[in-house]
């Protein structure tokens, strides 16, 4: 039996000896002819009798000894590909994706001959090159090239895209309102459900494919984009067994072991994402509170219900640290099925201290002679943040020879806590100073599914697609809480006087929204004019719900014995300091409801499009398409005043084609010219269109709804020249044209009220730009400099909007209050359109010796960030000059394991935003310093 048992284990480590040796040969086998897969196509090793057929969806896989190949690429009426030199290592996968044209009728076989693209850049080139959109990307293996941990930190190199509070991405310059970001194709709201985009650092690069950025429209992409559309594409089939670990840490000279560091103490369970219930309201809604004339003992117990802490504590302030786990595997099922998994789980804990912060409100002066701006309310003191984010995907896969199914569950959790203590100066309301001691927490949380099915016929000339993907999101603001007291400088005393500068407020507010999301896809390949073609047409529905209240408190001194609290801001709800019925004397709580700012409302999106693509010549290929949106949105809610009241009310009912065309002209076998035209909307957010007042307590901000704004639409035209070279070079020059009808921008709600902000459509608006995108390999110059690369993308972009001149409007109020001497023609830039972003960057590898390391630039020029009315300039975002820096190097005997430094604002550069007005000195409305974060992570692959 032992002699047994030692034979067994002889024979199983010869097994995995063996099969340790092999590795794969795998990728995507693409149709030149149409924007498609090639499916059943032969791939197999020359000279061997090794191969295999594509599948339904062009994937392929060779499992070979380790070694160097010759893999050759074969289908009937096609040219026969040839791809050499395919270095395959023992337990590792070598992605080949090739692009097989037509032999154009030919009888005779022809026989192209290539090597493997040594760039890692050149499978998304690939499909850049291939799309029938104008598209820009990333792939998967440039993350670690860049020093990228999340997208928004890759995203940022791709030309025309600039990424806003390390967060939220633009595309050409554009806002928020015209960019979109989608999840493996689908609609899902971010941690901010008002915004268009989802917030980027969310996402760990670990967990994806690829990044599409694109930036002009076909018939079956949704509607409401206009810069650019930003698809995450996760991954979702690994090819082999794999795992990988990730940790780091971020050190910040100005933030970490700072021990001035102001921090709100809250729950157990804050290091997780969110409160264990230590800050849930601790009355219920709507509960009746006794005055205290009333001599009523419950008017102390509910007081004394609320946390008595209104005040940060100090502490030493930490690094930043994250953590990362990934797993995948694939096996097969039955003869020919595979069934993969993959799960990620990631963990980020930052902390952000700014000293001198700075949130102002300046006005123009009344006489029209005078410049100089004169300030309204200035804002200035220090507030830390601590930001947690867990990020958990987990998904499986099942393919058969002509179907795949597929399952993915994403749930985000994320905790912010935020402290600060701020010197307030009202000058033109009382003219008072006051201290604000301010805490906040939110917790947000996103969970999504998704469900998505393909499936093909026997010969893949009919392919349907569909997806389901519900999603859940809750934000919950949890007692948010404000304190200011007015300072007497002539007698260096504290009071608490509502009428100046607010009572002491304590906020809940909760938004819980629902979006359910359905798309089906029919694909027809067929024959157009004798050649290939593809006939796509299909639709969606999408419904969003959502529930927003908020829950005010206010504390509420009788007497005057505020005074004797010193300023202390803990002292006013102190045991001995609460009103009771013996003392009639104290702080007590008081609920303070504003009906405005409870409200539901819900939106429904109906779409159906088709598109044809064919070949008017074999050089000129076409997309022509057209899409039908109905869009409709409702409300309900009433004002605070109680005479507006709205139910079930019909805001936004709109019925909408939005056709598009795309023309590419392959002008040499390596150049395409494009040219394409289409339709798209911007439609407001639920907040936008509604008659809530949403009070910001850091910024001391109030935004208004308004029910009365309506979509815009725009008509797009762009023009690209692209020249695609060996080893992922590319040369590109594009220019673009936007009109814009009733464009929706941020602008000052009046003159009396200068720290309100609300939504408003404008007149019509022109934008129009350039770009130019080089990615260059320095060996041309000199065959020492083969190892460096050069990526160079610059967009130039203006923009044009002329002024409401209805009564009253913007043009009326600022004619009236223009400068002596100041020219005025009643146009002005866009709100949230740069006019110039500038990517760069400079990289160094070494694959032999395993290091990486590159130095990158962005910057974006000065933008139109709120539209001042009346007396109220404009507010301008200055550059940000973002210099960073990132080196990478892999050891082991594998190269599994990966340590990687970056050093992030290099120039110590400000964020911040300026008051802009003729003749006068910029004034600051608010400014901050991120400092010169330094990063130091670890990640191994098993």
């Amino acid at each position: 039996m032992n002699t047994k048992f030692t034979l067994v284990l002889i024979l199983s480590f010869l097994f995995n000896f063996s099969y340790a040796q092999k590795g794969k040969i795998a990728g995507v086998i693409n149709d030149a002819e149409v924007n498609d897969i090639l499916p059943f196509a032969n791939a197999y090793i020359k000279g061997t009798t090794t191969g295999t057929t594509s599948d339904f969806e062009g994937d392929y896989v060779l499992e070979v000894q380790e070694g160097t190949y010759t893999v050759v690429f074969s289908f009937v009426g096609y040219e026969t590909l040839e791809v050499s030199d395919v270095i395959v290592k023992a337990g590792e996968t070598t992605p080949l994706n090739v692009t097989m044209k037509s032999s154009a009728g030919a009888l005779d076989e022809i026989i192209i001959t290539t090597t493997t693209a040594r760039d890692t850049e050149a499978s998304v080139l690939t499909l850049q090159r291939n799309s029938v959109n104008l598209m820009d990307g990333l792939a998967s293996q440039t993350f670690a090239k860049i020093g990228a941990g999340e997208v928004s930190s890759a995203v940022k190199t791709v030309p025309g895209v600039s990424v806003q509070d390390g967060k939220y991405v633009y595309v050409r310059g554009l806002g928020d309102r015209y960019t979109k970001s989608i999840l493996n194709g689908m609609d899902i709201p971010g941690l901010d459900p008002d915004r268009n985009t989802i917030q980027l650092d969310l996402f760990p690069t670990n967990i994806l494919d690829n990044i599409q950025v694109v930036k002009s429209s076909t018939a079956d992409l949704p509607a409401d984009f206009t810069g650019g559309m930003v698809n995450i594409v996760t991954k979702d089939f690994p090819s082999r067994e794999e795992y990988s670990l990730s940790i780091g840490g971020t050190y910040n000279p100005s933030m970490h072991f700072n021990s001035n560091y102001l921090q709100y103490d809250g729950s157990s369970t804050d290091f997780l994402g969110f409160d264990d219930g230590t800050r849930d309201m601790p009355v219920r809604r709507n509960q009746p509170f006794p005055r205290p004339f009333d001599n009523d003992a419950a008017l102390t117990r509910l007081t004394q219900r609320f946390n008595p802490t209104l005040g940060a504590t100090t502490s030493t302030s930490p690094i930043d640290f994250s953590a990362g786990l990934t797993a995948g595997n694939q096996y097969t099922v039955g003869d020919n099925n595979k069934l993969g998994y993959f799960a990620s789980i990631s963990y980020k804990n930052e902390t952000e201290f700014y000293e001198d912060f700075e949130s102002n409100s300046y006005l123009k002066p009344r006489a029209t002679s005078e410049f100089e701006l004169r300030p309204a309310r200035t804002l200035t003191g220090d507030y830390g943040t601590n930001n947690v984010l867990i990020s958990a995907m987990a998904g499986t896969a099942f393919k058969t020879s002509q179907s795949k199914y597929q399952f993915n569950v994403l749930h985000l959790q994320n905790g912010e806590s935020r402290a600060g203590y701020f010197y307030e100066n009202v000058i033109l309301a009382d003219a008072i100073e006051a201290f604000r001691d301010n805490l906040e927490y939110s917790q947000r949380s996103i969970t999504n599914a998704m469900l998505t099915g393909k499936h093909s016929n026997e010969d893949a000339s009919w392919t349907t697609e569909w997806k389901l993907s519900p999603t859940l999101a809750r934000v919950n603001d949890k007692d948010v809480r404000i304190t200011a007291f007015e300072y007497n400088r002539n007698n260096d005393t504290y009071s608490i006087r509502p009428s100046s500068s607010e009572s002491p407020t304590r906020i809940w507010r909760d938004l819980e929204e629902i979006n359910l999301v359905g798309k089906l896809d029919l694909t027809k390949r067929h024959q157009l004019f004798n050649r290939d073609a593809i006939l796509k047409f299909g639709g969606g529905y999408t419904y969003k719900q959502r529930d927003f209240s908020i829950d005010q408190y206010q504390i509420l001194i009788q007497g005057s014995v505020s005074q004797n609290y010193n300023g202390d801001a803990n002292e006013i709800l102190a045991p001995g300091n609460i009103w009771t019925p013996e003392r009639r004397t104290g702080s007590y709580i008081n609920g303070f409801y504003e009906p405005a700012n409870t409200f539901e409302a819900y939106n429904t999106n109906a779409a159906a499009y088709a598109s044809q693509e064919f070949r008017i010549s074999e050089k000129l290929k076409t997309i022509l398409g057209v899409r039908f949106e109905k869009f409709d949105l409702f409300y309900t809610g009433q004002n605070n005043l109680g005479d507006q009241r709205l139910d079930n009310a019909h805001l936004i009912d709109k019925a909408d084609f939005f056709p598009s065309a795309n023309f590419i002209l392959s002008t040499t076998e390596n150049a395409n010219l494009r040219f394409s035209y289409a339709r798209t909307t911007a439609r407001p957010s639920f907040k936008e269109a509604s008659i809530a007042q949403i009070y910001d307590p850091l910024t001391n901000r109030t935004f208004i709804g308004n029910i009365d704004i309506r979509p815009t639409y725009i008509n797009n035209l762009d023009l690209r020249y692209e020249i695609y070279g060996d080893q992922a070079q590319l040369i590109a020059f594009s220019g673009f044209v936007k009109s814009f009808k009733d464009p929706i921008e941020l602008t000052i709600f009046s003159d009396f009220a200068s720290d309100n902000l609300q939504p408003r459509n404008v007149n019509d608006a022109l934008v129009y730009g350039a770009e130019v995108e080089i990615r260059r390999n320095l060996g041309f110059l000199d065959a020492g400099l083969s190892n460096f690369d050069l990526n160079l993308n610059v967009s130039v972009i203006d923009s044009q909007v002329e002024m409401d001149r209805s009564p009253n409007g913007e043009y009326e109020s600022k004619q009236r209050n223009l400068r002596t001497g100041e020219e005025f023609d009643g146009k002005r830039p866009l709100q949230g359109q740069s006019p110039y972003l500038i990517n760069t960057g400079l990289n160094y590898t070494s694959e032999n010796a395993g290091w990486q390391t590159g130095i990158y630039y962005n910057v974006q020029g000065k933008t139109l960030e709120v539209v001042g009315i009346g007396t109220v300039p404009d507010v301008y975002t200055m550059p940000f000059h973002s210099l960073n820096f990132n080196f990478s190097k892999t050891f082991g005997e594998a190269r599994n394991s990966t340590i990687s430094l970056k050093v992030q604002n290099i120039l110590n550069d400000d964020i911040e935003s300026r008051f802009q007005s003729f003749n006068a000195e910029d004034q600051i409305f608010a400014i901050r310093n991120p400092g010169t974060p330094i990063s130091l992570s670890y990640s191994y692959k098993f």
